[in-house]
């Protein structure tokens, strides 16, 4: 018997397909120093990410292709995106603007602190392929999901170029804190760390405490702080996790 094509033209894979233009469009934003665009577009492309998969459930159109096409749209905007947006921001860092990597003269501390940024899509790799084999992340992650690595640091790029503050531009752009961070998140994204998802079962307070007591700091954090409050709610998602990881064991 002849085996069957794999059925690629579905709504749901159309939608993760708009994924995909979003993270190639917020690369090139980044790649010419539009951090605020390549947020945004990097946003867009967190809705469309969960919108394919709702619509393949409403739809009851799941499929080994696009599961395969979700972690595609991921690795190009939540692995290669935060990676140009990270290394953008080191080079504001340590030059005080962006250049063209090829034509510009660096120490080689420099180098090696902008080489970190290349560990945002060498791990997010690894978590994606990871996560695709991984039979016991049904209901929780094990490890950082690359969407909520991505928007930690495209929320850093979009808070440069919108915030009004110098204080919060300087406290951003410290070059061996952005070493720091793209050290620890990537580590994150491979570790062995529970980290509670937001698949409901029912809406009983019982089952669901920890997720709707942090959806309500986190509305609370946006009102009070706007854009300023999501790398702060990613932070608060990875310590809460994490305390709930080791309190459990």
């Amino acid at each position: 018997m002849q085996a069957q094509a794999p059925k690629i033209w579905t709504i749901p894979n159309g939608i993760t397909l708009l994924n995909v233009l979003c993270g190639f469009v917020g690369i090139l934003a980044a790649l010419y120093g539009h951090l605020f665009l390549a947020g945004v577009f990097m946003l867009l492309g967190a809705i469309f990410d969960f919108g394919d998969g709702l619509a393949a459930r409403l739809l009851k159109s799941s499929s080994p292709a696009g599961k395969e096409l979700d972690s595609l749209a991921d690795m190009v905007t939540f692995s290669v995106l935060p990676g140009f947006i990270s290394f953008q921001l080191m080079q504001l860092a340590l030059f005080n603007g962006i250049r063209n990597p090829f034509q510009m003269e660096a120490h080689a501390v420099d180098w090696i602190f902008l080489s970190t940024s290349a560990l945002i899509p060498l791990f997010s790799a690894l978590r994606l392929a990871k996560f695709n084999v991984d039979t016991r992340q049904s209901e929780s992650f094990i490890g950082l999901a690359t969407p909520a690595n991505a928007l930690f640091f495209g929320s850093l790029g979009v808070i440069v170029f919108q915030s009004a503050s110098v204080e919060v531009k300087e406290i951003i752009l410290n070059a061996k804190q952005l070493v720091a961070f793209n050290i620890l998140f990537s580590a994150l994204l491979v570790s062995e760390i529970n980290m509670f998802s937001f698949k409901f079962k029912n809406l009983s307070w019982r089952d669901n405490k920890v997720r709707f007591s942090f959806i309500a700091i986190s509305v609370a954090l946006l009102i009070g702080l706007n854009y300023l409050a999501i790398p702060v709610i990613i932070i608060l998602y990875i310590l809460l996790s994490g305390i709930l990881h080791f309190y459990k064991k």
